[in-house]
C-alpha cells in the first residue's frame, strides 16, 4: 500500500494511492483503519509530509562510500543524531535557505523508515514487525554550521524546512536493503547508489535505536546518505535559491522540492 497524507477543503486526511487516485482512509493508520471508498484525484489535493513524526532520528556515515568521501573511518556502531520536528516539510513545500547560514546548504538522499508501533529494546529479528513502511527523505544540512561553526550537528540539521519527506509511505517493501537511491539537482544526477551499501541494515538500525530511546508510532529514522553530497565534491556543490532537488528511491517514488 502507498499511504498519502493530504489536505483538501482545509482538512488533513490519509488515503491509499493507486493509479493517481486517493482512497480516503478512516481510522488510525498506526492501528485500526479501513478504506472508505471516498476518492480524490491526487492532482486535486495538496500532498503533505506523509507523517507528522513525534521524533526524527537520523543516522550518520551509514554508507561505505560516503564515509570514504568524507575521509572518515566506517563507524563500529550506528552514529545517531536528531533533527527537530520544525524541519519537516512535504513534497509540495519549498526548502528555504536560512538567512543566518545561507552559503553551504547541502542535500542528502535518504531511505526513511516510519515506525508503526511503540518499540523499546526489540531484537533485530523482530524489528520488521514495528515498521509501518518507508518513504524518501532529504537530510538537508547547513555544512558551515555542522562542520565549522558549532562542532556538533543539531543546528545545521534542524533549520525550518530542512527535512523534506514523501511523497508516500510504502508499506510493502520486502527488502529495503537492496533499493536504488539517487538525487538530482536541477535535473543532473548527483547521487546514485543502492541501499545495499549501507553499513548497518534497516532491521539493525531499528533494533539499535530502540535500545537507546523509545520509538513511538510515526517516529522516522533516516538511514544515512550515499556518496555524492555537495561538500565532498571538488569544487563543492551547494543548493541555492531557484534550484530543484529530487530524491528518488526504487519502489517508493520521487520527492521533489524547490529551493528558495
Amino acid at each position: 500500500m502507498k499511504i498519502a497524507r493530504f489536505e483538501t477543503k482545509g482538512k488533513i486526511r490519509y488515503g491509499s494511492v493507486e493509479n493517481g487516485i486517493i482512497d480516503m482512509i478512516e481510522g488510525d493508520i498506526f492501528g485500526s483503519h479501513t478504506l472508505t471508498g471516498i476518492k480524490y484525484d491526487i492532482k486535486g489535493v495538496r500532498l503533505l509530509a506523509p507523517v507528522a513524526p513525534p521524533n526524527i532520528i537520523a543516522i550518520g556515515l551509514n554508507y561505505r562510500k560516503h564515509a570514504a568521501e568524507s575521509s572518515m573511518k566506517p563507524p563500529e556502531r550506528p552514529v545517531i543524531f536528531v533533527k527537530t520536528t520544525n524541519s519537516i516539510i512535504g513534497p509540495a513545500d519549498n526548502i528555504r535557505i536560512p538567512e543566518i547560514a545561507p552559503g553551504e546548504v547541502d542535500y542528502e538522499a535518504e531511505l526513511t523508515i516510519v515506525i508503526g508501533k511503540t518499540a523499546k529494546n526489540i531484537s533485530e529479528q523482530d524489528a520488521a514487525e514495528y515498521i509501518l513502511g518507508y518513504t524518501c527523505g532529504n537530510d538537508v544540512s547547513a555544512r558551515d554550521c555542522q562542520l565549522k561553526l558549532d562542532a556538533q550537528w543539531a543546528r545545521g540539521k534542524s533549520f525550518d524546512t530542512f527535512c523534506p519527506i514523501g511523497p508516500y509511505i510504502v508499506t510493502d517493501i520486502p527488502d529495503p536493503d537492496s533499493l536504488s537511491i539517487k538525487s538530482r539537482l536541477n535535473g543532473k544526477t548527483v547521487q546514485e547508489s543502492n541501499t545495499s551499501d549501507m553499513i548497518f541494515p534497516v532491521r539493525h538500525l531499528v533494533s539499535f535505536c530502540s535500545k537507546n530511546m523509545t520509538l513511538y508510532p510515526g517516529t522516522i529514522i533516516m538511514t544515512g546518505t550515499p556518496e555524492g553530497v555537495g561538500f565532498a565534491r571538488k569544487p563543492p556543490l551547494f543548493m541555492k535559491s531557484g534550484d530543484t532537488i529530487e530524491i528518488e528511491i526504487e519502489k517508493i517514488g520521487i520527492l521533489m522540492n524547490k529551493v528558495l
